[in-house]
């Protein structure tokens, strides 16, 4: 039997700390938390860099430490400073070294590195060994060069590979989210559809409970199936909420692809052992062709914005046709006056308060009494999307409805007006690549870490 700690859905979420408590008092195995997804967009594995505060990944992963050295098992952390890429696994080792010397730590630290050489990735795509996944846009050697990042997800062999170098704590790059939990249960002889169908339960901690900020989770493993029971006395693990989870971010409720193969859930049978916890069995693991996700970023623009707050009656009340007029004439001027044509800029005004989420879709019709109209610009540098911005702003403030009215007056919030968003980053690789060997696409190194 293996018993897996799940602490929190992400390392700077937040934890119910009595119920880690709780969770260290059973005497895990290990502990594994998640570090990152993609679900915040491009940039931050176009950057390479976490979305989460560094203050607040500093003293959770602090607690952490100070929990495994007190259950005297390994802490593993997937897909580290949100994105995985090779800086991000860099940061949080910086933070690793931080904390050990101001705890009088001394810790033996494994990292695997997912970041991918544009060269590994051309030569991959030429000999046939890129497959591109549902909707995954068109690449080329140039897209490939374009990125700023590519990783591949990693999974239970790599994290297995990390264990093996008896790791007090393993920081990964990119993984996919089971893999961390999945792994030590697979190594150890576990049933290996439990081990995949229990980590894609436990991925998100308490998300599986009827208390999910409670955040710690104890899934155990053994040779037939596995239990679920969160740490916080007030949750409970249901057979619905345990069974409910293959719908998180999965397109086929029953099959979940990892790499070398895929998990089916079709027989799983879900049984209530008390009002906390439940326990599942029937689920297969189906070995397949090991391939790893590939996950890329590039830049694909530079963005300034504006900000105007709207209150006045006839403009709230006719803000789509002033909004649509305002576009018309700031995309014709960056033409005239910037020399660029329209396929190289793109002018966006989002009325905030209106339609900005669905747009066009928006069925709801509500009195308004102040709109935000948020102006998007997009160019190919950073001085020609604060140029187009400068455009911009005379009409958030002061472009009227018709040419026969007087010239309103609208309200910037900030000054300056134009902001400037930086580099804007898509996504640009949905790709999954073919490896003969797993560790061939990963580097782990190991590290001594804190006083001698």
């Amino acid at each position: 039997m293996t018993r897996v700690l799940i602490p929190t859905g992400a390392l700077g979420l937040g934890y119910d700390r009595a119920a880690l408590a709780l969770g260290i008092a059973g005497r895990p195995d290990i502990i594994a938390v998640d570090g990152g997804s993609t679900d915040s967009g491009p940039s931050y594995l176009g950057r390479g860099v976490s979305k989460y505060s560094r203050a607040s990944i500093k003293a959770e992963w602090r607690e952490l430490m100070q929990a495994r050295a007190t259950a005297g098992v390994p802490l593993v952390i997937g897909t580290a400073g949100t994105c995985g890429a090779d800086s991000a696994v860099e940061w949080l080792l910086d933070i690793t070294r931080e904390i050990a010397i101001e705890e009088g730590m001394q810790a033996k630290v494994a990292t695997l590195r997912s970041g991918q050489p544009k060269a590994r990735i051309k030569a991959a795509m030429a000999n046939g060994r890129l497959r591109a996944l549902s909707a995954a846009p068109e690449i080329s050697d140039q897209i490939i060069d374009d990125c700023t990042n590519i990783v591949a997800l990693a999974g239970t062999e790599q994290i297995a590979a990390a264990l093996a170098t008896g790791a007090d704590i393993i920081i990964a790059g990119r993984t996919t989210d089971t893999a961390i939990i999945a792994a030590l249960p697979i190594t150890r002889g576990d049933h290996a559809g439990a081990a995949w169908h229990g980590a894609k339960v436990g991925e998100c901690g308490a998300l599986a409970t009827t208390h999910p900020n409670s955040g710690v989770i104890q899934i155990d493993f053994d040779a037939t199936g596995f239990t679920v029971e969160p740490m916080a006395p007030e949750a409970s693990a249901t057979p619905y909420t345990v069974s409910a989870h293959m719908l998180y971010e999965n397109a086929d409720p029953f099959i979940l692809y990892e790499p070398g193969g895929h998990l089916d859930v079709t027989h799983a049978g879900y049984s209530a052992l008390d009002t906390r916890r439940v326990r599942v069995e029937g689920s297969t693991w189906v070995p397949g062709r090991y391939t790893v996700k590939l996950e890329g970023a590039r830049v694909v623009g530079h963005q300034a914005v504006g900000l105007a707050i709207i209150r006045d009656r006839r403009y709230v009340e006719n803000i789509r046709e002033w909004a649509a007029d305002v576009k018309t004439k700031v995309t014709q001027k960056i033409i005239e006056r910037m020399g660029l044509s329209s396929d190289q800029f793109t002018v966006e005004l989002r009325l905030i308060g209106v339609d900005a989420t669905l747009g066009g879709l928006e069925n709801r019709k509500e009195t308004l009494v102040e709109v935000g109209v948020l102006g998007i610009l997009t160019c190919p540098t950073a001085e020609q999307a604060s140029e187009a911005a400068k455009i911009l702003n005379p009409y958030l403030l002061h472009h009227p409805l018709s040419e026969d009215e007087p010239m309103p007056t609208f309200a910037f919030p900030f000054s300056p007006a134009e902001m400037q968003r930086g580099e804007l980053h898509e996504f640009c690789l949905n790709h999954v690549m073919e490896l003969d060997d797993p560790m061939s696409a990963f580097v782990l190194e190991v590290h001594e870490v804190g006083h001698a």
